[in-house]
């Protein structure tokens, strides 16, 4: 669907823009308290994007209800550009902010309010770089991409590429990175492994069988693992070179004179590009299920999402070099994960890059510097024009 109406046959400029979008909650969340709907921040996009001539398809996101995708397309070829970027935000506490998160506030030469810098900034930055070439013939399609729930589930981004969809050669995803260009990132797991066995009056361990004796055999076998993994993979490119693993959370058990019949423990996992996550959750199963066999308990071993696979485009692909060309720093490797390797699915070459620094993602009194506004629209101006204007941006 995309009847959207609006009387302006232009969209407001970017002070107007991320005041609008920073109103409309839109906060992802596991918990259903504080989980919101997307939809009034993706009609807004669309009712700024179809004056201006782009085609706007928004999709909702299969078994989501409230959660759309939007597709707007300027223009038309097998190539182009995607600018992508996610809807959501995440919950706040409203104890610690100094400001209203949902009115964006202007302070010390900042944008302050929830979502300015992760990530709806980039939305407006993006839709004022594009008014440049309203009305030009374009050489190849400039796509600009709004996601769902990228904070929570990344159920937005699999969702289409699930579908397919965008179709496109390049794409940008302008999360928070001080306009920095990053080429790759570390994949995220978090696993539930639960052990069962049988209580007893722990005066006579036969009465039983101790499920957290299990799981401390449990973590032996996960920390030689990571042992070993670390001894295998290592990549310069990252501040914490190899893989990690984290025993974060652990439950067991109810009182010290009772055998422990159920166990739980969660850890998470941060695997280097290359490491596919698949592998992982199998060498992982082969070490514990023979544990599980020889001591005789039930064993579950689940992830507690999906999961985000590790990210990396090549330092020599095309995106980069002109990344790297126009913003004058060489890509780099992040800590956080991203939708990257949803769209690199898709055949896009991708890289993330945007305004505002990941530090104020996530924290009270969230801002964009206005220092980073020119900046970010110069060069997001000077992307389309390389791609979609230029011939150097036509597929060979």
């Amino acid at each position: 669907m995309s009847s959207h109406t609006r009387s302006e046959s232009n969209p407001p400029g970017i002070h107007d823009m991320l005041t609008r979008l920073i109103s409309l909650p839109s906060i992802s969340s596991a918990s259903a308290d504080w989980d919101h709907s997307n939809e009034a921040v993706v009609r807004t996009l669309a009712d700024w994007l179809e004056p201006m001539g782009f085609q706007c398809d928004i999709l909702p996101v299969p078994g989501m209800p409230g959660k759309y995708n939007l597709i707007a397309t300027l223009g038309s070829g097998p190539g182009g550009l995607v600018l992508s970027g996610h809807t959501d935000t995440v919950p706040f506490d409203d104890q610690r902010w100094q400001s209203d998160p949902f009115k964006l506030t202007e302070r010390d030469d900042r944008w302050y309010g929830l979502g300015t810098c992760d990530m709806k900034g980039f939305f407006a930055l993006a839709i004022e770089a594009a008014r440049a070439f309203v009305g030009k013939s374009l050489k190849q399609p400039l796509i600009i991409l709004a996601t769902a729930d990228e904070e929570s589930s990344m159920n937005g981004a699999r969702a289409l590429a699930e579908a397919g969809r965008p179709k496109a050669r390049y794409a940008v995803i302008g999360e928070p990175t001080s306009l920095r260009p990053v080429r790759m990132h570390k994949g995220i797991m978090m696993e539930r492994l639960v052990f069962e066995g049988r209580s007893g009056h722990s005066s006579d361990p036969s009465l039983g069988n101790n499920a957290l004796e299990g799981m401390q055999a449990a973590m032996t076998e996960l920390l030689s693992l990571r042992n070993d993994w670390q001894a295998r993979y290592r990549n310069p490119n990252f501040r914490v070179q190899v893989p990690t693993l984290n025993l974060g959370c652990i439950h067991g058990g109810d009182n010290p004179n009772r055998i422990c019949a159920r166990c739980e423990l969660q850890f998470d996992l941060r695997p280097l590009p290359g490491m596919e996550m698949d592998e992982l959750r199998q060498a992982i199963l082969d070490r514990l299920q023979p544990l599980a066999r020889s001591r005789d308990l039930s064993m579950v071993f689940e992830p507690l999402f999906d999961g985000v696979p590790p990210f990396e485009t090549p330092a020599e692909a095309d995106l980069v070099r002109t990344c790297e060309r126009l913003t004058g720093q060489t890509a780099e490797a992040v800590a956080f994960a991203t939708e990257a390797p949803w769209l690199q699915r898709l055949g896009l070459e991708t890289l993330v890059m945007g305004p505002g620094s990941i530090d104020q993602a996530h924290q009270p009194d969230e801002y964009l510097a206005l220092s980073q506004v020119d900046p970010a629209v110069r060069l997001l101006t000077d992307l389309i024009r390389h791609y979609c204007l230029d011939e150097t941006g036509l597929n060979d």
